[in-house]
């Protein structure tokens, strides 16, 4: 197959810049993005802002019912209302339809009701800009309701219930938002256009020391509108009003009024002129205007804009990428606009961030805190397909990819299938000292560990007890390390007082590292401060001691028999078998051996990245199994194959750029390298937080780890204690063989 594939094109009509269709994706892309994402959290934040200025007031007037009887009276009468039945009517809107609103229940009515207040304050009050803003933002939600963080979104589901009127006024909401939505849309973008307008015609009138005319501000919010030099904030009044490029110039003008608010502060309507430029702006023009005209053209010329095919498939250079770790879906995704049939192939439906992985072996986390499926990721990549199942083999002479008897075909194989535990040829300690790659892994020593304090609970025998309550972990690696300390703060922190035949503080923690220091590819400060904190912990470290032998009873260690009935392997990995599959020169450790391009020796069409890969690109030494490391490697791929695709120069060779290596050993305890900057306790353990909640895939996964985290942090206690999985026959933990527990 050739690999000089044209550039991207639309479907029809003549061929047009290659540089307009990227444009025009990362377009659609924004659009998405702000309807998807940031429409619900704006939506949100302008629903409480609106409530908190209602309530405010409200609560004021009821703690000063006199004066705000004597005000409805005598200060600002109502010509057509009782002033008695005025003040309860007002005071009962501005209480109980904010926290209506807030909540998003019966939205449009509270929406409806806290509006007429403001137009009848602007009308018999006194004409402010604010309650103009007010009722515009307000008028918004009358119209289209609240947004998905609400409670009247959450109940749509009622217009199947058998509660009465549920169907008639949710078919009249959704009416209203179709028919009467778009003209709403226009006239505010009207309306914002021609305030804009009148206030940079006033404020170039006041320049030029003329005469400011008389422009009345019953109906424009002039005097707070957004400033901005006179030619722009015509062409933006100009650009509104016609609806082109709306959403850009009301982020424009949305930045520089937020930027002004900040400067000059107390300016509270240039804060609701920022909230109603954010409303449009995610939101955009609307059905009336030259953008929905530019939308149509371009959904018939770009046909991606509307998440179907751009391009036609078949015959384009088939890419295989086997694994969805950290590796393989930065490889995946950065493919996603490429002329190229993409297939993803994985053992599993999700990508697991290993990172945290020991947080759900110690019940700090659950499975779905670390784990996102993969379909949702690749929604919108119409070139790439997930494909669910195990390889068995590769066959390089007929370039497929074996899934037992079926065939996947490739013009290119990206191999990221990772590495699984390593036992030094000692295969037979798998059953008595499971490691931590997988999900199951992890389980599985939750389940190990709660089971142990459990039977220690209920064991009379004192000598069984102090063996249950023995936890011995193999490596001072990262791994090992954070195990030690989250078993530590776990017994001695979390579960102090769940037992009442045993004191947890008894635990005994013993972390075994055969060389001279834990952590031993940190600097040796980081790792003498890394074993401090975890002897702060009560963790027993032995340095420079070699575990001989380990059975259902406990571990023989440097001639020391250590009764323990929970061992956990972290010391050491090993490659999946992507080399046997190719029948490629491998290290010691099973990695592939790939040329500086990071494609197999031999194989010029097949790429090795992270934990597969013997890559010298770190100045000459080997790159780390980080997932960093992994992420760059995915990331250049995509570039090499995307200029191979396109026929164009290719990337200078791969080189690992190394961002730092971070670890932590418990509660505001950490070390972290980031090469002249050295961080450990506190600081260490905060930036250690953000960055691995960072790197955490997906909104959902960050919000409930960050939400735990911190309940943990002030608590101590962790809501995940559950031991689940069925108890093993024997002394065998039911984990799979190492050689099935490849990640591939």
């Amino acid at each position: 197959m050739p690999s000089d594939v044209p550039p991207l094109r639309p479907t029809a009509g003549a061929p047009l810049a290659p540089w307009l269709p990227v444009i025009v994706g990362w377009h659609g892309d924004l659009m998405r993005a702000l309807d998807r994402t940031a429409w619900p959290l704006v939506d949100l934040v302008v629903r409480l802002w609106l409530a908190e200025a209602y309530l405010a007031s409200g609560l004021v007037k009821i703690m000063s019912w006199q004066s705000a009887l004597e005000l409805a009276a005598y200060e600002y009468p109502v010509r057509w209302l009782d002033p008695v039945a005025a003040a309860y009517l007002g005071a009962s809107i501005e209480v109980v339809g904010p926290i209506l609103l807030a909540v998003g229940f019966l939205a449009r009515p509270a929406a409806f009701a806290m509006m007429s207040l403001a137009i009848v304050a602007q009308l018999s009050y006194r004409a402010v800009d604010l309650q103009l803003l007010w009722a515009a933002l307000l008028g918004w939600y009358v119209v289209f309701g609240a947004g998905r963080l609400s409670l009247d979104h959450a109940l749509g589901g009622l217009a199947t219930s058998a509660i009465p009127f549920a169907v008639p006024a949710l078919n009249l909401a959704a009416w209203v938002s179709q028919t009467v939505g778009p003209v709403y849309q226009l006239l505010v973008r009207a309306w914002v256009a021609l305030t804009l307008g009148v206030a940079a015609v006033l404020s170039l009138a006041a320049d030029s020391e003329a005469r400011t005319p008389d422009v009345p501000g019953l109906w424009l919010p002039w005097q707070s509108a957004p400033h901005a030099p006179h030619d722009f904030a015509l062409l933006a009044a100009t650009l509104l009003a016609a609806g082109l490029a709306t959403r850009y110039v009301a982020i424009g003008l949305c930045l520089a009024t937020g930027i002004v608010g900040m400067i000059e502060h107390g300016l509270m309507a240039e804060f609701y002129w920022v909230t109603l430029l954010a409303v449009i702006a995610v939101r955009g023009a609307g059905r009336w205007s030259a953008d929905a005209l530019v939308d149509r053209a371009l959904r018939r010329r770009y046909p991606q804009l509307d998440g179907k095919p751009a391009f036609s498939l078949e015959g384009l250079p088939r890419v295989v990428i086997i694994g969805a770790g950290f590796g393989g879906l930065t490889c995946a995704a950065s493919l996603s606009r490429v002329r190229a049939a993409v297939t993803l192939i994985d053992r599993v439906n999700y990508h697991l961030f290993q990172p945290l992985l020991y947080q759900v072996a110690t019940a700090s986390l659950s499975p779905g805190d670390v784990a996102a499926p993969i379909r949702p990721l690749f929604r919108d990549a119409f070139n790439t397909e997930v494909m669910f199942g195990s390889v068995t083999g590769v066959d390089t002479a007929g370039r497929a990819v074996l899934l037992g008897a079926k065939r996947v075909p490739y013009d290119y194989l990206v191999i990221a299938t990772g590495a699984t535990h390593s036992y030094f040829g000692r295969d037979d300690w798998w059953r008595f000292a499971p490691g931590l790659k997988r999900v199951e892994d992890a389980t599985e020593i939750r389940r190990r560990l709660l089971t142990a304090f459990e039977r220690a609970e209920a064991s009379d025998d004192e000598a069984e007890r102090q063996a249950l309550l023995t936890f011995l972990i193999v490596g001072g690696g990262p791994t090992g390390v954070e195990l030690a300390g989250a078993i530590a703060e776990l017994a001695r922190h979390g579960m102090e007082r769940d037992f009442r035949r045993f004191d947890p503080a008894r635990t005994r923690v013993v972390l075994v590292q055969s060389g001279p220091r834990v952590l031993p590819a940190f600097p040796e400060r980081l790792s003498a401060i890394a074993q401090q904190s975890l002897e702060h912990l009560g963790v027993e470290v032995r340095v420079g001691s070699r575990v001989e032998q380990i059975d259902a009873d406990g571990v023989q260690v440097g001639g020391r028999r250590i009764p323990a009935r929970t061992v956990l392997g972290a010391a050491g990995v090993v490659s999946s078998p992507a080399a046997r599959w190719l029948g490629a020169p491998a290290d010691s450790a099973g990695r592939v051996k790939v040329e500086a391009d990071l494609t197999v020796r031999g194989l010029p069409n097949v790429y090795a990245i992270g934990d597969t890969a013997a890559s010298a690109a770190w100045n000459g030494q080997p790159v780390p199994g980080l997932a960093p490391a992994a992420k760059q490697g995915g990331s250049y791929v995509a570039r090499h194959l995307r200029a191979r695709i396109h026929g164009r120069p290719l990337p200078r060779p791969f080189v690992y750029r190394h961002r730092g290596s971070l670890a932590t050993i418990g509660r505001k305890s950490a070390v972290v390298d980031l090469g002249r900057i050295k961080l450990w306790g506190a600081p260490a353990w905060w930036l250690w937080g953000l960055v691995h909640v960072g790197l955490l895939v997906g909104v959902r996964n960050r919000i409930s780890t960050m939400v735990n985290w911190f309940w943990s942090y002030l608590t101590f206690r962790s809501a995940i204690r559950l031991i689940t999985g069925a108890e093993p026959a024997g002394t065998d933990s039911g984990n799979p063989d190492p050689g099935r527990a490849m990640p591939c």
